[in-house]
C-alpha cells in the first residue's frame, strides 16, 4: 500500500485518439462498444488519417501537450500542490486507468477536468461517471469541473482568434465581407428532451465571443455527427454552407468552439471536407487557429482546478 500523498490530483480527460495506424480498429471498436468496424468502414477512416498532414501522431502529442501545460501552470499557482494525470475516454490510458494511478500514487483527493469547456449529460457527464465510479472504489474523494464554458479567458483566447481570422480572410477575398460559423460536435437530438445545457452553453459562448470580436454576422452550425440510426443536432456544416452561398454569402470563417485542439473532426471535417465543399459552391472558408496549449487556455484549465478545490474546502 502506497503511502498517503499530499498533493491533489488532477485528472485531465478527453476523447483519446488512436497512437498509430496500427490502432485505429482498436480504437473505433472501442468507441463503437466492443463492434468491429466493418472492413469498408476501416478503410474510410484510415483513409481520413492519411489525408491528415503528418498521419495520426499529432493527435495524441496536442492532448498530451495540453495535460503537461496544465500541470506548468497549476506549478506557477501552487507550486508543490498539485499533480496531473491523464485519462481518456476511448484509448489509453483509459480515465480509469488515470485514476489507478493516483490511488497507486497515495493521492487521496483530487479534482477532475474534461478538455472540453461545454457540459451534456452524453459527453462531459459520461467522463465523470467513469472516474466517480473508480475514485469511489479506490477511496479517493473526487470532485469535478463540470463546465467552463463563460471562462474570461477562454472567452478571449477565442475572441483574438476569431479576430485574426477575419483579418486574414479578408486579406484572401479583397476584403470582401465574411460569416463567422460557430461549430461543436452534434450530438442526438434527444439531449434537448433531457434538458441538457449542452446547445443553450454553446450559443452562450458563440454570442459572448462575437459580440466581443465585433462580428455581427454569424450563426452556428453542427458537424461530425455519429452514424447511428437516431436523428442528431443539426444542421450540419455540410447542409449551412449551399443555403449561404444561396443567401450569398461568399467568404465563410469557421470557428469550432466545442473543441480545444487540432484533431480530426478540425483537420478532416473542416480542413478538408468542408473546405471542399465551399469549394465547390465558389466560396472561400477558412477556420480559426485552436487553442492547444495557447497560455490563456492553459490558465482557464488552471483556474477552474483551483476554483473547483476552494469550492469544495468551502463545503
Amino acid at each position: 500500500m502506497s503511502e498517503i500523498n499530499p498533493k491533489i490530483g488532477v485528472l485531465v480527460m478527453s476523447y483519446g485518439t488512436p497512437e498509430s495506424m496500427e490502432d485505429v480498429e482498436a480504437y473505433y471498436t472501442h468507441i463503437r462498444r466492443g463492434h468491429a468496424p466493418t472492413p469498408e468502414l476501416l478503410a474510410e477512416l484510415k483513409g481520413r488519417y492519411e489525408a491528415i498532414v503528418g498521419g495520426v501522431f499529432p493527435l495524441r502529442e496536442n492532448t498530451n501537450g495540453q495535460v503537461a501545460g496544465l500541470q506548468d501552470k497549476l506549478e506557477q499557482l501552487a507550486p508543490g500542490k498539485y499533480a496531473c494525470y491523464q485519462g481518456l475516454k476511448h484509448a489509453k490510458p483509459y480515465i480509469e486507468n488515470g485514476v489507478e494511478q493516483m490511488a497507486a500514487d497515495g493521492i487521496k483527493q483530487a479534482v477532475g477536468i474534461v478538455l472540453a469547456p461545454h457540459y451534456s449529460t452524453m459527453s462531459v457527464g459520461g467522463y465523470i461517471k467513469r472516474a466517480q465510479e473508480k475514485a469511489e472504489e479506490l477511496g479517493v474523494k473526487m470532485s469535478f469541473v463540470k463546465e467552463y464554458h463563460m471562462h474570461p479567458k477562454l472567452l478571449q483566447a477565442l475572441t483574438e482568434r476569431v479576430k485574426d481570422g477575419l483579418s486574414g480572410l479578408a486579406e484572401q477575398t479583397g476584403g470582401m465581407p465574411a460569416k463567422v460559423l460557430f461549430s461543436a460536435h452534434s450530438l442526438p437530438e434527444k439531449i434537448r428532451e433531457l434538458g441538457d445545457p449542452y446547445e443553450r452553453q454553446l450559443l452562450e459562448t458563440s454570442a459572448a465571443v462575437a459580440k466581443a470580436a465585433g462580428a455581427t454576422d454569424w450563426q452556428f452550425t453542427w458537424q461530425s455527427a455519429g452514424r447511428t440510426r437516431d436523428p442528431w443536432l443539426g444542421p450540419d456544416i455540410l447542409e449551412t454552407l449551399p443555403v449561404l452561398r444561396e443567401e450569398g454569402v461568399k467568404a465563410v470563417l469557421v470557428a469550432p468552439v466545442g473543441f480545444v485542439s487540432d484533431h480530426l473532426e478540425v483537420l478532416y471535417d473542416l480542413d478538408i471536407e468542408a473546405k471542399a465543399a465551399a469549394k465547390e459552391l465558389d466560396m472561400t472558408l477558412d477556420r480559426i487557429a485552436m487553442l492547444n496549449r495557447d497560455p490563456l487556455y492553459m490558465e482557464t484549465l488552471a483556474e477552474s482546478v483551483t476554483q473547483a478545490m476552494a469550492r469544495e474546502r468551502e463545503e
